[in-house]
C-alpha cells in the first residue's frame, strides 16, 4: 500500500510568507489541485505542515509536523510523512509539493515502476538534454525511515545528499510542465495563465 504526503512546511519567503497552498489559481487553492490529483493515485493521503494545524481542517487529512522544531527542510517532512503511513500499515509513501497544482496523473504508477533495489526513486525532468531531480517527488519505502532519521539527526539537510546514498532511481519525465510550482507572485501569474489556457 502507498499513501501520499503533501509537503506544505516551507516558509514560503519569496511569496511573503504564509501557506502558499492557500494561494488560489482557476478559482481554486493550489492545495485542492493537489489533492484532486493525487488523491485518486494513492490509499491515503496528510499534509506536512508546521504551525497550528486546525488551519487545514477544511481538507480533512491528517496534519503532520515536522519532527523537529528548526525546520530543517523536505527531508523532515518525509520523515513525518513516513513516521504517519507506518502507522497506517503502508509500505511507502509519494511525496508532492503543496505549490505544484499540475502534477503528473500517473505520478505513483512512474514512480513504482522505476524502483530499484532499495525501492527510493525521485521524479525527475529532461530539459535540453540535461536530467534534472525533482526531490519533493518521490516514492519513500517506510522501511528507510530510521536511517532517515539518523541523517537528520546528523545533519543531513539535503534530499540528494541522502538519496545518493540510497542509490535512488529516477523517473523521467520528458514534459517538466507537471512539475511547475509556484515560488513567487510571477510564478502564479503564469499557473494561472496554464490553468486557464
Amino acid at each position: 500500500m502507498t499513501s501520499g504526503v503533501i509537503l506544505a512546511g516551507g516558509r514560503a519567503t519569496r511569496m511573503g510568507g504564509g501557506d502558499k497552498g492557500r494561494l488560489t489559481v482557476a478559482g481554486r487553492p493550489l492545495i485542492a489541485h493537489v489533492t484532486a490529483r493525487l488523491g485518486p493515485q494513492v490509499a491515503g493521503m496528510a499534509l506536512n505542515a508546521n504551525g497550528d494545524p486546525t488551519r487545514w481542517a477544511d481538507l480533512g487529512l491528517p496534519v503532520l509536523a515536522d519532527a523537529t522544531d528548526d525546520r530543517p527542510g523536505p527531508l523532515a517532512g518525509v520523515l513525518a510523512g513516513l513516521d504517519w503511513a507506518a502507522g497506517q500499515g503502508a509500505e511507502a509513501i509519494v511525496t508532492a509539493a503543496a505549490d505544484t497544482p499540475f502534477l503528473p496523473p500517473d505520478l505513483v504508477m512512474r514512480l513504482r515502476e522505476a524502483a530499484g533495489p532499495s525501492g527510493l526513486v525521485l521524479a525527475a525532468t529532461r530539459e535540453e538534454g540535461r536530467v534534472w531531480p525533482q526531490p519533493t517527488f518521490g516514492l519513500w519505502p517506510v522501511a528507510l525511515r530510521d536511517d532517515l532519521r539518523a541523517a537528520l539527526a546528523g545533519g543531513t539537510r539535503k534530499v540528494l545528499h541522502w538519496t545518493d546514498r540510497h542509490e535512488a532511481r529516477l523517473a523521467v519525465w520528458d514534459d517538466p510542465a507537471p512539475f511547475f510550482n509556484v515560488n513567487t507572485p510571477e510564478d502564479l501569474a503564469v499557473a494561472q495563465a496554464l490553468a486557464c489556457a
